[in-house]
């Protein structure tokens, strides 16, 4: 297995962030197999979604929505309502997998990978890119 870890800049407010070419220059010379995506971090997660049409917007109109910045959260250090960061995680998954044909990523028309990060204590935030022959 090869593997890279990247650091993403994401800044002090909520962004989603397309990853998708770092993932593809992760990718140059690889075969077929699997890319795996992964965010270590407890307040960050990965998408697979339309970008640049406003979806990515839209996904973090809808994270406010269901996951409010409020005091109702118990895990209260950092920020105001960043117990909801913690809660992220569970609703955007910190990793994803894809498929790989031919060293390129196997995406929907419309699909993007990014790093969706709604903490604005950390300006920057580190993905590992994994790749698994087939």
């Amino acid at each position: 297995m090869r593997s890279e870890l990247i650091t993403v800049r994401t800044g002090s407010r909520p962004t989603v962030r397309d990853i998708t070419a770092e993932a593809e220059q992760f990718l140059a010379g690889c075969g077929d197999g699997l890319l795996h995506v992964f965010v270590p971090h407890a307040t960050a997660g990965v998408a697979i979604i339309e970008t640049g049409a406003g979806s990515d917007d839209d996904l973090l109109t809808a994270l406010d929505a269901v996951l409010p910045t409020d005091e109702r959260w118990r895990h209260r250090h950092g920020s105001p309502g960043h117990g909801r960061d913690h809660v992220l995680p569970a609703f955007v998954a910190p990793y994803a997998t894809l498929p790989v044909l031919g060293g390129r990523l196997a995406l929907g028309t419309w699909q993007s990978i990014c790093l969706v990060d709604t903490n604005g204590d950390n300006l920057t935030r580190q993905v590992r890119f994994s790749f698994l022959s087939g």
